[in-house]
């Protein structure tokens, strides 16, 4: 869910080691990312092992523990990645309310060239509904924040008057949300007749006085 951002998962390497050393450590956490989130977009966190990811890149388990001690930290790891590339990418800010919402069309858009990725949240937000699942309170904390954004967003637009009648930014937050989730599971189905940013621009429009 890819474009990997060698910056969100890179630490800095201890003093004195050889730059080398540190270099090829990194590629290779970037191999075991990029193979863990093809296995868990594909088989979902339950069904997809270690093993199965370090299968795909010629690790052993041991190898692959050596640079992510649980799965439950790969998974942590893969998603963190995700949000902050997707995010990053659509240059989206929080102090301006069409800014935010023209990011937010932005990032459906990209959404549309990496379904790898979208497929990745629709199986894990759907897995993460049990409390138990090791993403649950992750997932819990990222829709709290995505309906934040998208409620400062609808209400800088209430303040200048850009919001119809009726409408208020919370619950125009909470459909903003619900419709992406949706589109998603439809256009993973059938991207051919599902145009995720046209739908989400019209329903922008239906609530909004600005044109997307």
């Amino acid at each position: 869910m890819t474009e990997i951002a060698t910056n969100a998962v890179a630490r800095e390497p201890r003093r004195g080691r050889p730059r080398g050393s540190y270099a090829k450590t990194e590629g290779r956490r970037q191999e075991i990312l990029a193979a863990a989130f093809e296995v868990f977009s594909t088989s979902g966190y339950r069904a997809g092992s270690i093993q199965d990811i370090a299968d795909k890149i010629g690790l052993t388990k041991t190898g692959l523990l050596h640079h992510f001690p649980s799965k439950e930290a790969l998974l942590e790891a893969v998603l963190t990645l995700r949000d902050e590339d997707s995010w990053a990418a659509a240059g989206i800010v929080t102090d301006n309310g069409m800014e935010t919402l023209n990011g937010i069309i932005r990032l459906v858009h990209n959404n549309t060239t990496v379904p790898g990725l979208v497929a990745l949240h629709c199986v894990l937000s759907a897995e993460s509904t049990d409390p138990t699942h090791p993403a649950h309170e992750y997932f819990k904390r990222r829709y709290n924040w995505v309906r934040d954004v998208g409620g400062q967003a609808f209400a800088d637009l209430d303040r200048r008057g850009r919001l119809r009648h009726g409408v208020t930014p919370a619950a125009a937050a909470r459909q903003l949300v619900a419709l992406m989730d949706g589109l998603q599971v439809q256009w993973l189905l059938d991207n051919e007749s599902v145009d995720m940013a046209g739908e989400l621009k019209s329903f922008l429009g239906s609530i909004t006085t600005e044109s997307f």
